[in-house]
């Protein structure tokens, strides 16, 4: 499966799913015009992904800012991996936020409640 690369822009986040090393990261700011066209392709991939996934997989998300349209999306996803991870395809979720960012750390501290899997809030300075 080949590796998903999508650039970062003032309005979309920086994407990185490498299949080998069973790594997904999504960085930057989450505030697309259509969110749906944003997050669908990252969608098909995972789907595609958990055919044969990685041992183990980790899903990194260091975001800056979260629309309420890429919060819907974000939920989907992480529900999707929550059920292949009930599945027996282990995963974690890593959800990084800065130092005194409360909206950010009650979003994932949200997702995580939604999600009941290995859920894990990551602060940085």
């Amino acid at each position: 499966m080949k590796e998903l690369v999508i650039e970062r822009t003032s309005n979309t986040p920086a994407v990185n799913f490498n299949p080998d090393e069973g790594l997904l990261k999504i960085e930057g700011r989450s505030i697309p015009e259509n969110p749906g066209e944003f997050f669908e392709k990252l969608i098909d991939w995972i789907k595609k992904y958990y055919d044969n996934p990685a041992s183990y997989t980790r899903i990194k998300l260091n975001l800056e800012y979260v629309n309420s349209g890429s919060s819907k999306y974000l939920l989907g996803l992480f529900r999707l991996i929550k059920k292949k991870h009930d599945e027996g395809k282990k995963s974690e979720i890593n959800w990084y936020y800065e130092e005194d960012d409360e909206a950010i750390l009650s979003l994932g501290e949200h997702y995580r409640t939604s999600v009941k899997m290995p859920f894990n809030l990551i602060e940085y300075m």
